[in-house]
């Protein structure tokens, strides 16, 4: 079966596809390709996100439709934009806010590297301040009865200029009333995804709150204290057994900055059983905020 990577899109540079002028490939990744695109009706550039027919299963073009439409229905400024839906012969295609930045992924993975060990981890600060933005745009979604269930660091794309964070890929997003998946399939990411994903049992805005308090957790110790693991199905298995269990560390004993109170507010969210957690990603962020408020100085 071709695969995206061996796929050439040079040929479209240059091409007008709805209102956007293909400029470069910005990336790749999944089934679909990303590029920088000029959209002439407002004189701006922007990001079009191009899933080729060649690789079209009903379930990937049901997934791309679903997030192009999932989003355009959101307008709050920690998640992307959709301006423009549209297919032609060749692919389907929805053209979004360009981020300028990277994501939070590659922030973290930068700090791994940092020949200071005290310094591979981000600032408490910037945990803090990124956590609260995205916690109040999933609290908007899931008012909107949308549930994300792929939160995790690939998914926050931090703008250079501002630190804004920007959440995307509503690729796998759900109506919280929505029936679960009849055919057992799990979706998500291992690493992230709360044990009622894996059991594929209801999910809510809790199963986002888990997967916001692992992204909190690694944030804040750089590597999550996981057991060693083979496989994404061995992962998933010892979340289901060792369930509060799984995190062999503490925050604080594995970085000292972290606060009794900070660590505590991170280990509800990841508590196995969703009733241990935060019930809703607002009484998160309010503790995040309190938190902020007693012990991290901030410029006024």
């Amino acid at each position: 079966m071709t695969s995206l990577r061996k796929l050439d899109f040079d040929h479209l540079i240059g091409k007008e596809v709805g209102t956007v002028t293909i400029l470069k490939e910005l990336a790749r990744g999944g089934d679909a390709v990303v590029f920088i695109g000029f959209q002439r009706t407002l004189k701006r550039q922007i990001a079009l996100k191009v899933l080729p027919k060649l690789l079209l299963t009903p379930e990937t073009a049901e997934r791309f439709q679903q997030e192009a439409e999932t989003v355009a229905i959101l307008s709050h400024p920690n998640i992307v934009q959709i301006y423009e839906v549209g297919e032609t012969p060749d692919f389907l295609f929805f053209a979004m806010q360009l981020v300028q930045g990277r994501s939070l992924a590659e922030y973290l993975n930068a700090a791994r590297r940092h020949v200071l060990p005290s310094k591979r981890t981000l600032p408490i600060k910037a945990t803090t301040d990124i956590l609260i933005r995205v916690l109040d745009a999933l609290d908007y979604a899931h008012s909107q009865k949308l549930v994300h269930r792929d939160i995790k660091p690939g998914n926050i794309l931090v703008e250079t200029h501002s630190k804004r964070p920007i959440v995307v890929d509503f690729g796998i997003a759900k109506l919280s009333h929505d029936p679960e998946n009849k055919e057992g399939i799990i979706q998500g990411t291992p690493v992230y995804m709360p044990p009622e994903q894996i059991l594929n049992q209801a999910i809510d805005a809790r199963s986002d709150i888990y997967a916001t308090g692992v992204m909190m957790f690694e944030m804040l110790v750089s590597n999550l204290p996981f057991p060693a693991w083979s496989s994404a199905r061995e992962l998933l298995g010892m979340k289901l057994e060792m369930k509060d269990d799984l995190f062999q560390r503490r925050p604080s004993e594995i970085n000292p900055m972290v606060h009794p109170e900070l660590e505590k507010i991170v280990l509800k969210a990841v508590s196995f059983d969703p009733e241990k957690r935060y019930a809703t990603c607002r009484e998160f962020l309010n503790s995040l905020v309190t938190y902020r408020e007693r012990h991290i100085k901030t410029d006024r």
